[in-house]
């Protein structure tokens, strides 16, 4: 049987997991699950190069679970995904660091990302380790010799920089790491905010979560921006662009129901009320199993962890062959017996 070709991706573990979430990235995975070798991390290093004051460092252990839980819901399967933390993986700050060896400062400077990230939060004087968030990643990437990374177009150049450590390191030393390659198409896509503005986050305050219940959604559905140029329901709507009915194209799977509502907007026949009462109904009908199986795991005392210190151990036996491999081919394997 031919071996399948391994995954690597992650999220940084800043919070629970929204509906942009899933529509980027999250059903995605499950669909890889079923084809390919998936690692699955929880990002915590790459969490400090933004977040690393002590309250947040705090908020880890909290922040991992509830990411895991919302992996878990939405039908990601510990026994076909390896799920784990990163900083309990002690070989990856060993081989970001040999990595950090073989690319200069200012390639990591013409990373475009790093630019929309200080842009985005403000940062004047990045820290040396928000510059080597790319070496970082291509550790992760390489310490289970991933094949093939899912991102989105914006990480791109993330995963250039990681194939160019590759290539380096086995022109230098020997053939050890794979050359791995994006994933394009199924993972990046982007959810609009419920206020209309960019895309879903929890820091805008703008996110309907996969944990929150009928109650919730309701509240958020209805105070959703919709269509400004509307004053009355009698007038003509806008469908592009509104964000209710982006989320009925993403949610709503009577495509017939969503048609019809899109029709009678444009011509003034259909309220903003009514619009939103049936994303409401679709959102809650789609979010339910979700929470069933959220609440499944909760009740099973100790699975969370269990799931992590297996992940965990398979990674690490990973990681110890990939820093042997490096070693052996470095010649740094001069004090094995």
């Amino acid at each position: 049987m031919q071996k399948r070709k391994r995954i690597l991706t992650g999220d940084r573990p800043t919070g629970k997991l929204h509906l942009g979430h899933y529509v980027g990235t999250l059903a995605n995975r499950v669909l890889l699950q079923d084809e390919y070798d998936v690692c699955l991390l929880v990002a915590d290093y790459h969490m400090l190069t933004t977040r690393n004051g002590k309250e947040h460092i705090q908020e880890v252990s909290q922040n991992a679970r509830e990411l895991i839980l919302d992996y878990l819901s939405v039908g990601i399967e510990p026994d076909k995904t390896t799920i784990y933390i990163q900083s309990m993986v002690p070989e990856v700050a060993e081989i970001f660091l040999i990595f950090s060896m073989l690319v200069t400062v200012p390639r990591l400077q013409r990373v475009p990302t790093l630019k929309d990230v200080m842009r985005d939060l403000h940062i004047e004087n990045p820290s040396a380790g928000l510059l080597n968030y790319p070496v970082l990643q291509a550790a992760d990437i390489l310490i289970v010799r991933a094949d093939l990374v899912p991102v989105g177009k914006d990480q791109e150049s993330h995963i250039e920089v990681c194939r160019e450590i590759a290539r380096r390191f086995n022109q230098l030393y020997g053939e050890v790491f794979p050359i791995p390659e994006g994933l394009f198409g199924g993972d990046g896509a982007t959810l609009v905010g419920t206020d209309g503005n960019a895309k879903m986050s929890k820091s805008l305050d703008n996110a309907i979560f996969l944990s929150d219940d009928e109650q919730t959604v309701q509240k958020k559905v209805m105070g959703m921006y919709t269509d400004p140029t509307r004053l009355r329901a009698t007038d003509p709507g806008h469908v592009e662009g509104n964000p209710v009915f982006a989320y009925h194209d993403a949610f709503n799977p009577d495509t017939a129901e969503v048609e019809e509502l899109k029709e009678r907007y444009r011509n003034g026949k259909v309220g903003d009320v009514e619009v939103k009462k049936k994303l409401i109904a679709a959102l809650n009908t789609f979010l339910q199993p979700i929470r069933e199986r959220r609440e499944s795991y909760i009740a099973q005392a100790g699975v969370i962890d269990d799931i992590i210190q297996t992940g965990t151990a398979t990674v690490g036996q990973e990681a110890r062959e990939t820093v042997s491999k490096m070693r052996e081919a470095m010649g740094m394997n001069y004090y094995s017996a």
